[in-house]
């Protein structure tokens, strides 16, 4: 069913790069067994990234990627080319897909090449090199490449397939399993800060943004942690939450909180009693949790004319009190009194050029893999760009950022 698919965002992505009519389409449909991709013998004929979210065993849930070609060419085919560039972005396993059918004759040199292997192909190497990508070099069209050819590109370390007709597909397949195993599937939303027994409060509004029957995705992956921990979640909407504290009895050990209430969770609930919000925990789960601390700390500097970026990882039809392009530009506004200027970026529309912004908001990422919300904050910091995000931002705002985060040893320096 599909309230019982794994979120994208947990998922491996695991994407295949090469230039046009390398076979890169026909070699995703023999991995996934699915005729996924287009295939045909015109170069260019993946126009725009293919993804398929699916279990690939023995690794799991993947999101297989088919990317157009590196090498395309005109004006249009340097916006296919951008695209590809996006899409290394969130990659956490790259395939680069080298044609068979073209000569393959090693050559001197510190690193392996050879004549099979582009300009392009050198370029998508060296990205994935920078970027900390591990990747697999595969021959394709091995049917059409003598036992020579094939020889050397064992000796290489490249590996000969063949999606015609399935030679070394089981191969590639447990090599991507066995590079791809993610060293950070266990890491959990709450890990470190409940035990088992405990009594956590997750407070969750069901206003008007809250999706019909059902719980968003940060707080339902909040209470899987919690389940998963042995722990007792206890749901409530904020407007029962004084009638919950008063009549729990036990004191809970933590009170997850939806951001937009923040500042009325805070008065209801005592200081003994450790709180934060979903968002915040996403930026510790994500890795930035620092850096959206010290992101929040400079809204307190800006000036009149300063461009803010409010960025979503997700795209969703806003309503009149959207978060993110109503509630936080008004209170920034509240809280600096300064006349500041918003720009608004959602889904996988994250700009190039990011110089213009005095700070980049970011939503709780829910819906963005690690590797891509990662490459977001570093590109921001490689800009000098403070980079934070909305639960943290509010926290900040509403005067209790030093309480949302205070059961957070690895903030202690902060």
């Amino acid at each position: 069913m599909e309230m019982n698919k794994v979120p994208a965002a947990n998922r491996v992505f695991i994407a295949f790069f090469g230039r046009r009519n390398a076979g890169k389409s026909s070699l995703v449909n023999a991995v996934t067994g699915q005729h996924l991709a287009l295939v045909s013998d015109v170069k260019g004929t993946t126009t725009d990234p293919v993804y398929k979210a699916m279990e690939l065993p023995p690794l799991g849930p993947v999101v297989i990627i088919d990317t157009p070609g590196f090498d395309d060419e005109g004006e249009l085919g340097a916006m296919r080319v951008n695209r590809v560039k996006q899409v290394l972005r969130k990659t956490d396993l790259a395939v680069l897909v080298l044609d068979g059918g073209l000569p393959f004759e090693p050559q001197c040199s510190d690193t392996m090449f050879d004549t099979a292997m582009s300009d392009a192909d050198v370029e998508l190497i060296n990205k994935f090199i920078t970027n900390k990508i591990p990747y697999i070099i595969v021959l394709n069209k091995s049917d059409l490449c003598n036992t020579d050819s094939i020889g050397m590109a064992k000796t290489s370390e490249i590996l000969p397939v063949s999606a015609k007709d399935g030679y070394n597909i089981n191969l590639l397949k447990d090599k991507i399993a066995s590079l791809a195993i993610n060293e950070e599937s266990n890491k959990k939303l709450i890990a470190g800060l409940i035990r088992p027994g405990d009594f956590v409060v997750l407070v969750t509004p069901i206003d008007k943004a809250a999706p019909k029957g059902r719980l968003i995705l940060p707080q339902q992956q909040v209470l899987r942690d919690i389940l998963d921990t042995g722990s007792i979640a206890i749901a409530v909407k904020e407007s029962e939450l004084s009638h919950l504290m008063e009549n729990i009895g036990k004191k809970p050990a933590l009170v997850i909180t939806d951001s937009q209430v923040f500042a009325q969770v805070s008065l209801i609930v005592p200081p003994q009693i450790p709180l934060t919000s979903f968002s915040i925990l996403f930026a510790r789960y994500k890795g930035f949790l620092e850096t959206a601390v010290k992101g929040a700390i400079t809204l307190d500097n800006l000036n009149d004319g300063d461009n803010i970026l409010v960025c979503e990882g997700c795209t969703h039809h806003r309503l009149c009190d959207d978060i993110g392009t109503v509630k936080i530009p008004h209170w920034i506004k509240s809280h600096t009194g300064k006349e500041v200027l918003f720009h608004f970026c959602s889904g996988g529309d994250f700009p190039d050029d990011i110089t213009p912004y005095k700070l980049i908001i970011h939503c709780g990422s829910c819906m963005l893999n690690e590797r891509e919300v990662l490459y977001r904050k570093t590109f921001a910091k490689e800009q000098n760009i403070p980079f934070t995000n909305y639960g943290t931002a509010i926290a900040h705002l509403q005067g209790i950022l030093k309480r949302s985060i205070a059961m957070f040893d690895e903030l202690t320096g902060v």
